[in-house]
C-alpha cells in the first residue's frame, strides 16, 4: 500500500475496574496498544509482591540488568506512571518472579536470557516512563546493598 501513513492504533478491552483509570483498557506495544486484561494485571501484581524481592536477594549476583529490572519495578510502583506502563512492566516482573521459565535460571551463563528479553521489551515499550528517579532509586539501593538482607520485605530507597 504506497503512500500509507503509518499511525499509533488504539484497541480496546472490555471496561474493567473503573478504580484503576482512564487507559485501563489499553497497553502500550510499541506504536500500537494491545488489549489490557485487569485480572492478569492483578494477578501479575499479587506474584511481584509474593515474590520479586526474595528471588531478587536469591539472585542479584547473577543479573547483568539488575539495576534496570529494580528500576522497572520502582516505575511499575510509581503511582505517576500511567496504568498501561504499569501493566506491562509488571507482565515482565511477573516473569522474572515465576519459578519456572522458558530457560531455567540455574543454567549458568544462560538461565536469565528469557528474563532480560522480556524485560528488555517491556522497557523499551513504556521507556519514556521510567524517569531519572526510578534509575536514581535502583542505584542507590545497589549501591547499599540493601539486596543481601535477609528478608523479603522492599528495603527502603
Amino acid at each position: 500500500m504506497g503512500g500509507a501513513i503509518s499511525r499509533p492504533m488504539t484497541m480496546h478491552a472490555p471496561p474493567g475496574n473503573p478504580s484503576l483509570g482512564a487507559d485501563a483498557g489499553t497497553v502500550a506495544t510499541g506504536t500500537a496498544l494491545a488489549p489490557y486484561d485487569p485480572a492478569k494485571f492483578q494477578r501479575d501484581q499479587a506474584r511481584v509482591s509474593r515474590g520479586f524481592w526474595k528471588k531478587l536477594r536469591r539472585v542479584a549476583g547473577k543479573l547483568p540488568f539488575l539495576d534496570l529490572l529494580i528500576a522497572a519495578y520502582y516505575c511499575a510502583l510509581d503511582p505517576a506512571t500511567p496504568l498501561r506502563a504499569k501493566a506491562t512492566l509488571m507482565g515482565a516482573l511477573a516473569y522474572f518472579v515465576l519459578p519456572t521459565d522458558l530457560i531455567p535460571d540455574f543454567l549458568t551463563g544462560i538461565g536469565f536470557v528469557d528474563d532480560a528479553t522480556v524485560l528488555y521489551a517491556a522497557v523499551r515499550a513504556v521507556s519514556d516512563h521510567i524517569k531519572p528517579a526510578h534509575r536514581d532509586r535502583a542505584k542507590a539501593l545497589i549501591q547499599r546493598k540493601l539486596i543481601d538482607a535477609p528478608d523479603s520485605t522492599p528495603p527502603s530507597a
